[in-house]
Protein backbone atom coordinates (compact mmCIF):
# COMPACT_ATOMS: atom_id res chain seq x y z
CA UNK A 1 0.00 0.00 0.00
CA UNK A 2 1.44 3.33 -1.06
CA UNK A 3 2.13 6.06 1.61
CA UNK A 4 0.14 9.03 1.53
CA UNK A 5 2.70 12.00 0.87
CA UNK A 6 2.63 15.04 2.88
CA UNK A 7 1.21 17.97 1.04
CA UNK A 8 2.53 21.70 1.10
CA UNK A 9 0.00 24.46 0.22
CA UNK A 10 2.13 27.47 -1.50
CA UNK A 11 0.32 30.61 -1.75
CA UNK A 12 1.77 33.48 -3.76
CA UNK A 13 1.51 34.98 -7.64
CA UNK A 14 3.00 33.58 -10.51
CA UNK A 15 4.37 37.02 -12.28
CA UNK A 16 5.90 37.51 -15.83
CA UNK A 17 9.10 38.55 -15.51
CA UNK A 18 10.86 41.15 -17.96
CA UNK A 19 14.72 41.95 -16.71
CA UNK A 20 16.92 44.62 -17.81
CA UNK A 21 20.09 44.70 -16.69
CA UNK A 22 22.96 46.90 -17.96
CA UNK A 23 25.36 43.83 -18.77
CA UNK A 24 22.88 42.43 -21.17
CA UNK A 25 22.18 43.57 -24.32
CA UNK A 26 18.52 42.69 -24.39
CA UNK A 27 15.70 42.03 -21.69
CA UNK A 28 15.11 38.38 -20.39
CA UNK A 29 11.59 37.37 -20.27
CA UNK A 30 10.48 34.67 -18.07
CA UNK A 31 8.50 33.36 -15.20
CA UNK A 32 8.79 35.05 -11.76
CA UNK A 33 7.19 35.03 -8.53
CA UNK A 34 6.26 32.50 -6.94
CA UNK A 35 7.48 30.47 -10.07
CA UNK A 36 11.08 30.71 -8.32
CA UNK A 37 9.70 29.27 -4.57
CA UNK A 38 7.83 26.55 -6.18
CA UNK A 39 11.04 25.53 -8.38
CA UNK A 40 12.97 25.47 -5.19
CA UNK A 41 10.18 23.64 -3.22
CA UNK A 42 10.46 20.75 -5.97
CA UNK A 43 14.20 21.13 -5.78
CA UNK A 44 14.66 21.02 -2.17
CA UNK A 45 11.32 19.34 -0.49
CA UNK A 46 11.81 15.68 1.31
CA UNK A 47 10.73 12.93 -0.44
CA UNK A 48 7.30 12.22 1.88
CA UNK A 49 6.42 15.90 0.20
CA UNK A 50 3.88 17.25 -2.55
CA UNK A 51 3.47 20.62 -3.84
CA UNK A 52 -0.22 22.02 -3.68
CA UNK A 53 -0.87 25.22 -5.53
CA UNK A 54 -2.79 27.81 -4.24
CA UNK A 55 -2.29 30.58 -7.02
CA UNK A 56 -4.81 32.55 -9.09
CA UNK A 57 -3.32 33.31 -12.75
CA UNK A 58 -4.88 35.53 -15.23
CA UNK A 59 -6.81 33.56 -18.53
CA UNK A 60 -3.96 35.38 -21.04
CA UNK A 61 -1.20 33.45 -19.77
CA UNK A 62 -2.78 30.32 -17.93
CA UNK A 63 -2.10 27.68 -20.56
CA UNK A 64 1.72 28.74 -20.06
CA UNK A 65 1.32 28.71 -16.38
CA UNK A 66 -0.24 25.15 -16.73
CA UNK A 67 2.97 24.24 -18.82
CA UNK A 68 4.96 25.12 -16.17
CA UNK A 69 3.38 23.35 -13.03
CA UNK A 70 3.42 20.66 -15.07
CA UNK A 71 7.52 20.84 -14.88
CA UNK A 72 7.75 20.60 -11.89
CA UNK A 73 8.46 16.64 -9.99
CA UNK A 74 7.03 16.85 -7.18
CA UNK A 75 3.77 18.27 -7.77
CA UNK A 76 0.46 16.68 -6.45
CA UNK A 77 -1.51 14.38 -8.76
CA UNK A 78 -4.50 17.05 -8.16
CA UNK A 79 -2.08 20.41 -8.81
CA UNK A 80 -4.11 22.99 -10.22
CA UNK A 81 -3.65 26.84 -10.94
CA UNK A 82 -7.15 28.74 -10.64
CA UNK A 83 -7.57 30.53 -13.61
CA UNK A 84 -9.33 34.07 -13.34
CA UNK A 85 -10.66 36.23 -16.15
CA UNK A 86 -8.25 39.12 -15.35
CA UNK A 87 -4.89 39.59 -16.75
CA UNK A 88 -2.09 38.23 -15.21
CA UNK A 89 0.35 40.27 -13.41
CA UNK A 90 3.66 41.31 -15.10
CA UNK A 91 6.24 43.13 -13.96
CA UNK A 92 9.23 45.17 -15.18
CA UNK A 93 12.70 45.16 -13.42
CA UNK A 94 15.16 47.67 -14.25
CA UNK A 95 19.09 46.69 -12.08
CA UNK A 96 20.54 49.82 -11.33
CA UNK A 97 23.52 47.51 -10.09
CA UNK A 98 23.84 43.96 -8.83
CA UNK A 99 20.98 44.23 -5.90
CA UNK A 100 18.89 47.47 -6.17
CA UNK A 101 16.12 48.01 -9.29
CA UNK A 102 13.25 49.72 -9.93
CA UNK A 103 9.81 47.63 -10.48
CA UNK A 104 7.16 48.17 -12.02
CA UNK A 105 3.50 45.90 -12.05
CA UNK A 106 0.56 46.10 -13.93
CA UNK A 107 -2.31 43.57 -14.17
CA UNK A 108 -3.53 41.39 -11.24
CA UNK A 109 -5.41 38.90 -9.93
CA UNK A 110 -7.81 39.15 -7.13
CA UNK A 111 -7.08 38.44 -3.66
CA UNK A 112 -8.17 34.89 -2.03
CA UNK A 113 -10.87 35.32 0.68
CA UNK A 114 -11.28 33.14 3.44
CA UNK A 115 -14.05 31.78 1.87
CA UNK A 116 -12.15 30.93 -0.81
CA UNK A 117 -8.94 29.21 0.70
CA UNK A 118 -10.78 27.97 4.07
CA UNK A 119 -11.65 24.61 1.86
CA UNK A 120 -8.14 24.66 -0.09
CA UNK A 121 -6.49 24.09 3.54
CA UNK A 122 -8.75 21.03 4.17
CA UNK A 123 -5.98 17.64 3.31
CA UNK A 124 -2.76 20.25 3.79
CA UNK A 125 0.16 19.47 6.17
CA UNK A 126 2.09 22.74 5.78
CA UNK A 127 1.61 26.21 4.37
CA UNK A 128 4.00 28.13 2.64
CA UNK A 129 2.91 32.19 1.88
CA UNK A 130 4.97 34.54 -0.16
CA UNK A 131 3.43 37.98 -0.20
CA UNK A 132 4.69 38.12 -3.92
CA UNK A 133 2.62 40.86 -4.95
CA UNK A 134 1.21 42.02 -1.57
CA UNK A 135 -2.32 41.83 -2.41
CA UNK A 136 -2.83 37.73 -2.18
CA UNK A 137 -4.96 38.24 0.73
CA UNK A 138 -5.64 40.68 3.17
CA UNK A 139 -4.44 40.75 7.25
CA UNK A 140 -7.87 39.05 8.27
CA UNK A 141 -8.00 36.46 5.77
CA UNK A 142 -4.56 35.27 7.13
CA UNK A 143 -5.71 35.75 10.59
CA UNK A 144 -8.64 33.49 10.15
CA UNK A 145 -6.05 30.87 8.38
CA UNK A 146 -3.74 30.86 11.07
CA UNK A 147 -6.39 30.47 13.80
CA UNK A 148 -8.32 27.34 10.81
CA UNK A 149 -5.05 26.02 9.87
CA UNK A 150 -2.66 24.00 12.65
CA UNK A 151 0.39 22.84 10.54
CA UNK A 152 3.28 24.61 10.31
CA UNK A 153 2.90 28.11 8.66
CA UNK A 154 6.17 29.96 6.91
CA UNK A 155 6.24 33.20 5.90
CA UNK A 156 7.79 35.90 3.31
CA UNK A 157 6.07 39.20 3.79
CA UNK A 158 7.94 40.50 0.85
CA UNK A 159 5.83 43.32 -0.94
CA UNK A 160 3.34 43.84 1.75
CA UNK A 161 6.01 46.66 2.44
CA UNK A 162 5.47 47.82 -1.26
CA UNK A 163 3.01 50.08 -2.06
CA UNK A 164 2.05 51.00 -6.06
CA UNK A 165 1.95 54.25 -7.93
CA UNK A 166 -0.46 55.49 -10.42
CA UNK A 167 2.09 54.10 -13.14
CA UNK A 168 2.95 50.76 -11.08
CA UNK A 169 6.02 51.84 -9.72
CA UNK A 170 6.77 49.88 -6.54
CA UNK A 171 7.96 51.93 -3.38
CA UNK A 172 9.01 50.99 0.28
CA UNK A 173 5.71 51.78 2.48
CA UNK A 174 5.21 51.14 6.12
CA UNK A 175 4.02 47.39 7.17
CA UNK A 176 0.17 49.04 8.71
CA UNK A 177 -0.41 46.47 11.86
CA UNK A 178 2.92 44.47 11.49
CA UNK A 179 2.72 42.69 14.62
CA UNK A 180 -0.43 41.63 13.46
CA UNK A 181 1.00 40.18 10.56
CA UNK A 182 3.89 38.80 12.01
CA UNK A 183 1.75 36.28 14.03
CA UNK A 184 0.26 34.72 11.51
CA UNK A 185 2.81 32.67 11.36
CA UNK A 186 5.74 30.21 12.96
CA UNK A 187 8.16 31.41 10.86
CA UNK A 188 8.70 34.99 9.26
CA UNK A 189 11.20 36.29 6.20
CA UNK A 190 12.22 39.55 5.46
CA UNK A 191 15.22 41.27 3.93
CA UNK A 192 16.83 44.22 5.26
CA UNK A 193 14.56 47.14 3.88
CA UNK A 194 11.30 44.89 4.57
CA UNK A 195 12.07 44.29 7.92
CA UNK A 196 12.97 48.64 7.97
CA UNK A 197 9.45 48.90 7.45
CA UNK A 198 7.64 47.70 10.70
CA UNK A 199 8.13 50.37 12.34
CA UNK A 200 10.82 52.75 14.35
CA UNK A 201 12.00 49.46 16.91
CA UNK A 202 11.85 46.34 14.30
CA UNK A 203 13.52 44.41 16.88
CA UNK A 204 11.52 45.47 19.62
CA UNK A 205 8.34 44.43 17.76
CA UNK A 206 10.37 41.11 16.31
CA UNK A 207 10.80 40.23 20.13
CA UNK A 208 7.49 40.73 20.95
CA UNK A 209 5.93 38.58 17.61
CA UNK A 210 8.46 35.85 19.40
CA UNK A 211 6.68 36.53 22.93
CA UNK A 212 3.01 35.89 21.26
CA UNK A 213 4.09 32.62 19.35
CA UNK A 214 6.38 33.13 16.69
CA UNK A 215 9.09 30.29 15.93
CA UNK A 216 11.52 32.52 14.46
CA UNK A 217 12.14 36.01 12.49
CA UNK A 218 14.76 35.57 9.55
CA UNK A 219 15.91 38.59 7.55
CA UNK A 220 18.18 38.26 4.46
CA UNK A 221 21.39 39.98 3.96
CA UNK A 222 21.90 40.05 0.43
CA UNK A 223 25.40 38.26 -0.28
CA UNK A 224 26.10 38.55 3.50
CA UNK A 225 23.41 35.50 4.00
CA UNK A 226 20.62 36.31 6.90
CA UNK A 227 20.28 36.68 10.26
CA UNK A 228 17.80 34.68 12.62
CA UNK A 229 16.23 35.36 15.75
CA UNK A 230 14.40 32.51 17.69
CA UNK A 231 12.74 31.49 20.75
CA UNK A 232 14.60 29.42 22.45
CA UNK A 233 12.38 26.64 22.18
CA UNK A 234 11.37 26.98 18.47
CA UNK A 235 13.55 23.65 16.64
CA UNK A 236 12.28 23.77 13.35
CA UNK A 237 8.50 22.41 11.80
CA UNK A 238 9.30 18.80 12.49
CA UNK A 239 5.74 18.77 13.80
CA UNK A 240 3.60 18.89 10.50
CA UNK A 241 0.30 16.95 10.66
CA UNK A 242 -0.18 17.25 13.86
CA UNK A 243 -1.37 20.61 16.32
CA UNK A 244 0.80 23.25 16.81
CA UNK A 245 2.86 22.67 19.95
CA UNK A 246 2.56 24.32 23.29
CA UNK A 247 5.40 26.91 23.79
CA UNK A 248 7.49 25.63 26.57
CA UNK A 249 9.29 26.78 29.74
CA UNK A 250 12.18 28.47 27.06
CA UNK A 251 10.16 30.15 24.80
CA UNK A 252 10.98 33.40 27.05
CA UNK A 253 14.80 33.37 26.09
CA UNK A 254 15.69 34.30 22.62
CA UNK A 255 18.95 33.55 20.34
CA UNK A 256 20.62 34.85 17.27
CA UNK A 257 23.11 34.54 14.32
CA UNK A 258 23.97 35.23 11.40
CA UNK A 259 24.99 33.17 9.13
CA UNK A 260 27.08 33.92 6.38
CA UNK A 261 27.09 32.20 2.70
CA UNK A 262 29.55 29.53 1.99
CA UNK A 263 31.91 30.57 -0.99
CA UNK A 264 32.08 34.22 -1.53
CA UNK A 265 30.18 36.77 -3.54
CA UNK A 266 28.66 35.56 -7.60
CA UNK A 267 28.00 37.87 -9.83
CA UNK A 268 24.78 37.11 -12.13
CA UNK A 269 20.96 37.57 -11.90
CA UNK A 270 19.99 37.87 -8.27
CA UNK A 271 15.82 38.67 -9.32
CA UNK A 272 14.13 35.53 -7.15
CA UNK A 273 16.82 34.71 -4.44
CA UNK A 274 15.01 35.57 -1.97
CA UNK A 275 12.02 33.41 -3.03
CA UNK A 276 14.57 30.33 -3.51
CA UNK A 277 16.11 31.25 -0.13
CA UNK A 278 12.46 30.62 1.79
CA UNK A 279 11.65 27.79 0.16
CA UNK A 280 14.28 26.11 0.87
CA UNK A 281 14.79 27.17 4.02
CA UNK A 282 10.88 25.92 4.49
CA UNK A 283 11.64 22.90 3.20
CA UNK A 284 14.57 21.55 5.43
CA UNK A 285 12.48 23.20 8.12
CA UNK A 286 9.89 20.57 7.32
CA UNK A 287 12.61 17.83 6.76
CA UNK A 288 13.63 18.48 10.35
CA UNK A 289 16.68 20.55 10.51
CA UNK A 290 17.58 23.30 12.71
CA UNK A 291 17.07 26.52 11.68
CA UNK A 292 20.87 27.27 11.65
CA UNK A 293 20.92 24.49 8.71
CA UNK A 294 18.16 25.11 7.19
CA UNK A 295 19.07 28.60 6.64
CA UNK A 296 22.62 27.12 5.56
CA UNK A 297 20.95 25.67 2.60
CA UNK A 298 18.74 28.31 1.98
CA UNK A 299 21.72 30.39 1.58
CA UNK A 300 23.34 27.78 -0.92
CA UNK A 301 20.40 27.58 -2.97
CA UNK A 302 19.58 31.31 -3.48
CA UNK A 303 23.38 31.89 -4.66
CA UNK A 304 22.76 29.36 -7.00
CA UNK A 305 20.10 31.06 -8.62
CA UNK A 306 21.87 33.87 -9.19
CA UNK A 307 23.57 31.56 -12.06
CA UNK A 308 20.35 31.20 -13.72
CA UNK A 309 17.89 33.50 -15.05
CA UNK A 310 14.26 32.91 -14.54
CA UNK A 311 12.04 30.18 -13.17
CA UNK A 312 11.70 27.83 -15.83
CA UNK A 313 13.92 24.86 -15.60
CA UNK A 314 15.26 26.51 -12.34
CA UNK A 315 14.84 23.64 -10.05
CA UNK A 316 16.68 21.29 -11.94
CA UNK A 317 19.24 24.09 -11.55
CA UNK A 318 19.00 24.00 -8.70
CA UNK A 319 19.69 20.05 -8.25
CA UNK A 320 22.90 20.57 -10.27
CA UNK A 321 21.67 19.99 -13.75
CA UNK A 322 22.28 23.21 -15.71
CA UNK A 323 19.16 23.66 -18.62
CA UNK A 324 17.84 26.25 -20.71
CA UNK A 325 15.27 28.74 -19.43
CA UNK A 326 11.88 28.89 -21.72
CA UNK A 327 9.63 32.03 -22.33
CA UNK A 328 6.24 31.86 -23.71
Amino acid sequence: MERRLKQLGVLGTMIWDTIHRSDQPTAVEEWGGIGYALAALDASLPDDWSIVPLVKVGRDLAPAASRFLSSLERAAPQARFVEVAEPNPRVTLRYVDDQRRCEGLRGGVPPWSWQELGPMLLGLDALYANFITGFECDLATMQAVRRGFHGPIYGDLHSLALGVGPDGTRYYRRIEEALAWLTCFDVVQLNEDEMGQLGEEPLTLAARALELGVGAVCVTVGPRGAVYVAAGDFSGLHWSGASRPARGPGSGITRTALVEVEGGPVSGDPTGCGDVFGATCMARLLAGDSVESAIGAANRAARRNVSFRGASGLAQHLRGSLVQAEST
